[in-house]
This record gives structure tokens, C-alpha cells and sequence, in this order.
């Protein structure tokens, strides 16, 4: 009995020492430690993408062979924020030249989408969802771009473990299960959406297995065929033919002409820091302007749970998004004044425009559309620190 007392006692005073010697969790923290690893890292949304990418790593792959096998296992494990009908954007530090590179994987309109088309067609702009909002996919493009400039392994070996778990299944976690079931009306309006991705007419649960068989046939025609068989072959085929069933716009030739595109990427500083986005047409020197103006008040000192704090970034991000709506598009179509939107001058001049004591209300509005899609986001790092920072879309 006394022995018992003695380590009820030792156990509540371990537990009240290590209760006083842990660390108070800072406000606006989760309370989870950082990651740390000393041969490189992947970070992702889905925690079998990232085992699939640290798989690539131990296996002697740089960080862009692990980039693409996350980023094509985040395609079957978060269908509804990517996938290989989607874009693609990635910058990539390359440690032996010391150099960024920027990669614009994002699919071109088809030929036949015309500002005259959809005039005559009795459109005022180009719908959301359906097959006219469809653009080329970028994906695979930008798979085969990064792995033939930066890569060390085939296509085959890093599809191979997204082919398994499409075949056999994976649990699906709560978080994802979630995002499932909010696109399950949409997911109903075709039956080929509700036979590929529904099962029995429902999303998955959260922890049910959930398999792509017509995701694995894909994934191993391309690592047999590789990116062309994507653009030119079957699948390519197949894409336009449902498209012209339905009423889209795509021909062969929007397929067989599809590049992507190598772009210089560009910077700003903030407070000491070099911060790098690629430029249009996609969207990241949003986050630019909102450093730069940003920079102009000191941050720390109004703390992170502040209503000072929390004014001053939406209304930088007020500003910034007032200007994407307005300047930013295609560079091929459109002079986008790149330099002058991240430079310092303008961001003060804009920041003149905000007020502590009041919100912005006469901003432009900014346009819904370019909001409505879904992203993810990984990151790769190895041994050698190369780095890859890449967004993947399906819209």
C-alpha cells in the first residue's frame, strides 16, 4: 500500500515538474513543435504525400524527384484542390548554381475560346464551372519540364507509389474528408464525377479507404509513355472527345501545342529578408505589395492577436487585391507594370490611403472568380538544399 502511495505521489510530481518546466504556449501558436530534419524535408497537406516524398529522398532522389511524386499523390489523395487536369507553378533553388528558377506550368485557352465566341454565343464573361471554363492542363507539362532540367529519376519511378495507392486504397483524412463532402453537389451533376469520385453516391468518410482505378490506368500510361501520352496520345483523345461532347472548346491541336513556360522570378525585401514570387500570370506579387506595405509599421510591437494587427494586413491585402483584379493577366496579351507594382514608392503611396481608426470602404472590388478554385502547396528540400516551392490547381 505504501509503495503504491509512494509512486502515485513520484508520478504527480513528475508530472507537475515537467508541467512547470514546459514552456507557456505562445498566443496565436498551436502548441506543436517546428519540424526539424538534417537530410531534407517535404511539407504537404496529406501526410501519405509527404512519406511518399521523404520515400524519394532516402532513395537517393533530389528534391524535385520528391516534389513531383508529392505533388502526383496530392492529385489522387485531394482531388478537389488538384490534379493532373490542373496548373502548375514552381520555383526551384538550384544549390550547384546557386540560382532561382520559376516554372509557369498553367494551361493556355483553347484556340476556339475567343472574346468573339463567347460575344456571339450570348456570354458577358466566361463561366465559372463547366466545360468553357476549362483551360489546357498544365500538370503533367510541368512534371516532365522539372524532372528533365532538375531531375535524377523516371517518371515511372515517381508515379510508382501514387499507381499503389490509387490501386489499393488510402484513408482519407478528417480534414480532406471535409473539403469531399462539400463538393459532393457538384461532384453529382456528372456521372462520370459521381463514378469516379463518390462512392455509391457519397463522399468518403474520414478514415474509409478510397480508391482511383482510373486515376492508376492514367498515371501508368504516363510512366510508360511519359508526357506525351498525355498531350498527344490517348489521353489527349479521349479529353477533346468528352469536350466535344459536352460543348467545350478544345481540339487536338490545344494539346499538341502546349508548352510551359521558364520565367525569372521576382523579389522584394522585407525587413532584412528576400522574399521571391513568380510573376503574372499568377498571382503571387500580391504577396509583394502587401510586404511592402506592410513594412511601414512595426508589427511586432502591436502583437499578433491585436486588433491594430489584424487591421493593418487586410488592409494591405485591400489594397493588393484591388490591384490583381485591375493589373494582373497574361503577360502575352497584356502590359502588366510588374517593377512598379512591388516597388517601395508605390507601396507607400498606397499606404497612405490606410487609417487606424477606420476600414477602407471605396477599394475597387476585387474579381470573385480568381478565388473560386482550389490549391495546395508543397515544399521540398534536400541534403544538397536544393529547394522546390510549388502550387498545384484545378482551376
Amino acid at each position: 500500500m505504501k509503495t503504491t502511495v509512494l509512486l502515485s505521489l513520484l508520478v504527480l510530481a513528475s508530472t507537475m515538474l515537467l508541467a512547470a518546466e514546459r514552456a507557456a504556449i505562445p498566443a496565436g501558436k498551436s502548441g506543436r513543435s517546428v519540424s526539424v530534419g538534417r537530410y531534407g524535408m517535404v511539407a504537404t497537406s496529406h501526410p501519405l504525400a509527404v512519406q511518399i516524398g521523404l520515400e524519394v529522398l532516402k532513395s537517393g532522389g533530389n528534391a524535385v524527384d520528391a516534389a513531383i511524386a508529392t505533388s502526383a499523390a496530392m492529385g489522387l489523395m485531394e482531388p478537389m484542390s488538384c490534379g493532373i487536369g490542373g496548373d502548375l507553378f514552381a520555383i526551384v533553388w538550384d544549390a550547384k548554381t546557386q540560382k532561382l528558377y520559376g516554372l509557369n506550368a498553367s494551361g493556355r485557352a483553347p484556340y476556339r475560346a475567343t472574346r468573339q465566341w463567347f460575344l456571339e454565343h450570348g456570354y458577358r464573361e466566361v463561366p465559372t464551372t463547366g466545360p468553357l471554363s476549362w483551360s489546357v492542363p498544365g500538370c503533367v507539362d510541368g512534371w516532365e519540364e522539372l524532372r528533365r532540367r532538375f531531375g535524377t529519376k523516371s517518371l515511372a519511378e515517381l508515379l510508382a507509389p501514387s499507381i499503389r495507392y490509387a490501386e489499393d486504397g488510402f484513408p482519407v483524412p478528417e480534414v480532406i474528408a471535409g473539403y469531399w463532402q462539400s463538393a459532393t453537389p457538384l461532384l453529382k451533376r456528372t456521372p462520370e464525377a459521381s463514378k469516379t469520385f463518390l462512392i455509391q453516391g457519397r463522399p468518403p468518410r474520414p478514415g474509409e479507404l478510397f480508391r482511383n482505378p482510373y486515376l492508376a490506368r492514367t498515371y501508368r500510361e504516363l510512366a510508360e509513355k511519359g508526357r506525351d501520352a498525355f498531350y498527344k496520345g490517348r489521353i489527349a483523345q479521349e479529353i477533346v472527345a468528352f469536350s466535344e461532347r459536352v460543348g467545350g472548346l478544345f481540339t487536338l491541336r490545344d494539346f499538341q501545342d502546349h508548352t510551359s513556360e521558364w520565367v525569372e522570378p521576382v523579389s522584394t525585401t522585407y525587413r532584412g529578408y528576400q522574399v521571391w514570387e513568380l510573376p503574372p500570370p499568377g498571382q503571387g506579387i500580391a504577396v509583394l505589395q502587401i510586404l511592402n506595405i506592410l513594412e511601414g509599421y512595426d508589427l511586432k510591437s502591436l502583437g499578433p492577436n491585436s486588433a491594430d494587427w489584424w487591421h493593418l494586413f487586410i488592409e494591405a491585402k485591400k489594397l493588393a487585391y484591388a490591384d490583381r483584379a485591375r493589373y494582373y493577366a497574361d503577360p502575352e496579351f497584356a502590359k502588366v507594370p510588374i517593377p512598379e507594382l512591388i516597388s517601395k514608392p508605390y507601396a507607400e503611396a498606397r499606404r497612405k490611403q490606410i487609417r487606424l481608426d477606420r476600414a477602407l470602404g471605396n477599394v475597387p472590388a476585387g474579381d470573385p472568380k480568381l478565388a473560386a478554385g482550389d490549391t495546395i502547396y508543397l515544399c521540398v528540400v534536400d541534403k544538397e538544399r536544393n529547394c522546390v516551392s510549388l502550387i498545384q490547381s484545378n482551376y
